[in-house]
């Protein structure tokens, strides 16, 4: 399934007003932040990717809330959601799904695994091996399934958020590049302010607030939210400068942004452009976004991530 084909999936869904998906947005925000204190741009980020129809890759150390902001982003719509822990032991059919064959039919059955859900979280995704990672990429990339020779869709929005601890090197796998570049956005949340964790320790004393967190939206709202991202006008000035620096990029490291970055790029900056209320694309959406959708895409001589790179790219390349 190629990408114009996934986004004739949205064909039938009337655009929200700009005005009514950036309060839509302000709603889910608000919703979320009953749980999660002091996170409001790592919020935005998340519903950033997904009215942009992208990934999101959490990475910090262990403890810091990544699993419960997935739930509660989740749970403020109302909207199918499966968790998936990976472990050293997890089989891609653990993920996608197996055919299992029924005595009384006499005949195979599907048993859908959790990647089909609105909202999949893969928690701790780099304790699984290189092969059971893979089971992501074409759900990631197409919106699909292929298990024994059959294609199947995935439901309508879909969206894979995973998490990963940077600490236990020795004891996860390292995420291939092709994995890493299916995942429009990355971010890391760090440790809250002593206010924000005092906030934080009163509001869990009881009862946790996850646990009666309502919804704030239909999967109706984010499809047609959506919509609206996707026709927010990127002007030939706008395209040309994502371009300029993507090549900068190209020309400055080991291995630079893919043209399926500069496509989240513009995409993630269309979902900006109509969070601030326009729909129209500015520049500054393009700088906004730039670091958490290429930071991780690029690798210099060093094999790290290329985040220097993204700031002295926006730096240099000029607005023309």
């Amino acid at each position: 399934m190629t990408n114009a084909e996934t986004d004739a999936g949205h064909a039938g869904h009337a655009p929200l007003p700009v005005s009514e998906a950036a309060a839509l947005t302000d709603r889910i925000t608000e919703n979320v932040e009953e749980v999660i204190v002091g996170q409001h741009d790592a919020i935005e980020h998340i519903l950033i990717a997904v009215l942009a129809r992208g990934h999101l890759l959490l990475e910090d150390v262990p403890g810091v809330g990544k699993t419960m902001l997935a739930r509660a982003v989740s749970k403020s719509v109302d909207c199918s959601f499966k968790r998936v822990q990976f472990t050293p032991d997890l089989l891609p059919s653990d993920v996608t799904g197996v055919n299992v064959f029924n005595q009384k039919t006499r005949e195979f059955e599907f048993q859908s695994g959790p990647v089909f859900a609105n909202i999949v979280l893969g928690d701790e995704i780099n304790r699984a091996p290189p092969k059971t990672q893979s089971a992501l990429l074409e759900a990631m990339e197409e919106n699909q399934v292929t298990v024994d020779g059959e294609t199947r869709r995935l439901p309508n929005p879909f969206t894979v958020i995973a998490t990963q601890n940077n600490v236990e090197p020795n004891r996860t796998y390292e995420l291939p590049m092709a994995e890493i570049d299916r995942f429009m956005k990355k971010l890391q949340l760090g440790y809250p302010s002593e206010a924000e964790e005092t906030d934080m320790l009163g509001r869990i004393a009881g009862e946790h607030p996850i646990e009666s967190l309502e919804s704030v939206a239909s999967v109706e709202d984010v499809l047609r939210a959506r919509k609206t991202v996707s026709e927010v006008t990127v002007e030939e000035s706008v395209r040309s400068y994502v371009s300029r620096l993507a090549t900068y990029t190209r020309d400055h490291a080991t291995l630079g942004v893919s043209p399926r970055g500069a496509i989240a790029l513009v995409r993630a900056s269309q979902a900006r452009a109509v969070i601030d209320g326009r729909d129209y694309v500015l520049p500054d959406d393009v700088q906004a976004e730039v670091p958490t959708v290429w930071s991780h895409r690029i690798r210099e001589g060093s094999g790290e991530a290329g985040a220097d790179l993204v700031r002295s790219a926006v730096e240099t390349v000029r607005v023309e």
